[in-house]
């Protein structure tokens, strides 16, 4: 659902009431990499609107931030910054174990109007009853990114990919019409992605929605677990990490890459050359008329309790996330796709882009925003994560039966290291 006109501008009109204090002082903001370019991109905007506000970002590195933040809230806020990055998945480690580290951005202008305008997948991580700990960033509305030519050559149209089994009879085609070309890449050696965005498509995930117990083995992740063992048995989907995919892109070796809609600036910014040779379409689903939409990554914005200047942290924050321009301002520059519902209503989002072939591609990675299903990380995510990690390569190379006993014994395993029952 878009959000009106209106509604959009009651939104902007109280969250910036909740920073109309805040006309001097420094922030600080702690974040990494492309992200905290991004808000270094809209400081500029911001400042506009507050001059003496000074917005220091510092880039730490993902790892460090997390571990940082960690350190600093259990020495009772010692050492942290005004504002932090953290990962959605991640988020709930902190909100359990150290509640008091963060102000509720209830009482600085992040009201329900306000949280109205960002989907509730968005939101499910980062509010516990009437606290909100963070305001949505980035989100990663799932795309497959596709090599134009390459499925052209093996006349593939990827209109016509609608499931997974699909996917694979397009991905045979495409080898073959393209020697030392391969369909896609998952990082099976350390990573679950690709089980996660299907399984996030099918409405499932290691948890259930509540958070309180595990539903790993539920038939929607058993049917992204056996699709994705499909695909990497018709030898279409072969073992890649970050890097080598990365590499693939430039080596001009792979034909499509599954990811959430940051990754648009990934391939644009490391392979500028290959502009007008990339296209985006929806993912398949595992059924015919099945569902096309997963979420995978994306971030928030949280003010520390320790800060001395809440209101401007807050200004800075809802005028970043909070505003058409300052989420598009992030897309613009480095690709890094609005939570904001409104911002889908950006004479930007409506854009060709050169580099994708003129294809207006927000248009149609934004659109799915609002299909997306719920998925709950928990403070368990990274226990269910390397429980799963092991159970998908051992059942990749045959050592379990079949997908559903192979996330029984996953459902057992991180029953044993959480606690929590494995759902019905």
């Amino acid at each position: 659902m878009r959000l009106t006109t209106g509604c959009a501008t009651l939104a902007l009109v109280l969250g910036m009431t909740g920073g109309a204090l805040a006309q001097s002082g420094e922030i600080t903001v702690w974040s990494w990499d492309v992200a905290a370019a991004s808000l270094q991109s809209t400081i500029e905007g911001f400042n506009a609107q507050y001059p003496d506000v000074t917005v220091a970002v510092e880039d730490l590195g993902n790892q460090q931030v997390f571990d940082r933040t960690l350190a600093g809230c259990a020495a009772g806020g010692s050492g942290l910054p005004d504002v932090i990055s953290i990962e959605n998945g991640e988020a709930e480690i902190f909100w359990n174990q150290f509640p008091d580290c963060f102000a509720n951005l209830r009482d600085l202008g992040y009201t329900e109007e306000v949280a109205a305008g960002f989907p509730d997948f968005k939101r499910t991580e980062l509010e516990v009853g009437d606290v909100a700990y963070a305001m949505p960033w980035d989100s990663g509305p799932v795309a497959m990114f596709y090599r134009r030519d390459f499925y052209e050559n093996a006349g593939v149209d990827p209109a016509s990919i609608t499931t997974w089994a699909d996917f694979i009879e397009a991905g045979q085609a495409v080898a073959e019409a393209n020697p030392g070309v391969v369909m896609g890449q998952a990082d099976f050696n350390g990573d679950t992605e690709w089980f996660r965005m299907l399984a996030n498509e099918q409405g499932c995930g290691f948890f259930t929605g509540e958070g309180d117990a595990i539903a790993v083995n539920q038939p929607g992740c058993v049917a992204a677990l056996e699709a994705v063992k499909d695909m990497a048995d018709a030898g279409i989907l072969v073992a890649g990490n970050w890097d080598e995919r990365i590499q693939a892109i430039r080596a001009e070796t792979v034909a499509s890459q599954l990811f959430g809609g940051w990754y648009e600036g990934t391939i644009r910014s490391n392979a500028p050359e290959q502009e007008g040779l990339w296209g985006v379409y929806e993912m398949p689903s595992v059924t015919e008329d099945g569902p096309r939409a997963a979420n995978l990554g994306g971030s928030a914005l949280a003010i520390t309790n320790a800060s001395d200047n809440k209101e401007a942290a807050w200004a800075y924050v809802n005028y970043t996330l909070g505003t058409n321009e300052g989420q598009v301002t992030m897309l613009r520059e480095y690709g890094l796709v609005p939570s904001l519902l409104s911002a889908l209503d950006d004479p930007y989002v409506e854009e060709g882009q050169p580099f994708w072939g003129d294809q207006a591609i927000w248009v149609d990675i934004l659109g799915t925003l609002d299909r997306v299903v719920p998925s709950r990380g928990t403070p368990f995510f990274g226990d269910a994560q390397g429980v799963v990690q092991a159970v998908q390569t051992q059942y990749l190379n045959g050592g379990y039966e079949n997908a559903q006993a192979a996330l029984d014994d996953a459902a057992s395993q991180i029953a044993l290291v959480t606690g929590l029952p494995i759902a019905e």
